[in-house]
């Protein structure tokens, strides 16, 4: 199993390779907001365990696992900014809450939520009842 730290970068470079086609370590770096040896690091391990292929000074490519698992993660962490902001979370909390707590969930509780999403999304009158509580909650 993948440690949070390899979620993240993982996570990182699918998002960088879907947006611009390329993931340079130096951008990875700035994403994450580590130093490039650090990352260089943790791509050489990556690169080991088979999630990518890594040629120094060439650039890297996810592998299919890779790829599975980088498809996972963006989602799982989509799914949870969605859930938050479904039940009235503070835009400017949402992204710092998500990376709280996205490592922190089983699989099965991440389906639960979409579940739980999905429901949320079709009856709006229980959202709106959220977002009137998360106000409320803010004047008092």
């Amino acid at each position: 199993m993948p440690t949070p730290s390899m979620e993240d970068h993982i996570e990182i470079i699918y998002s960088l390779i879907e947006q611009k086609g390329y993931a340079r370590v130096s951008d990875i770096a700035e994403a994450l907001s580590v130093l490039p040896s650090s990352v260089t690091k943790m791509v050489q391990k990556l690169d080991k365990d088979g999630y990518l292929i890594y040629e120094r000074y060439r650039g890297l490519m996810l592998t299919p696992k890779g790829q599975k698992l980088g498809k996972r993660l963006l989602q799982r962490h989509d799914l949870l900014e969605q859930f938050l902001r479904l039940i009235g979370v503070d835009e400017d909390k949402i992204y710092e809450d998500v990376e709280g707590i996205e490592h922190h969930l089983s699989w099965n509780s991440i389906d639960r939520i979409a579940d739980l999403v999905q429901l949320l999304e079709e009856d709006q009158e229980v959202v709106e009842k959220l977002k009137r509580l998360s106000k409320e909650q803010k004047n008092s």
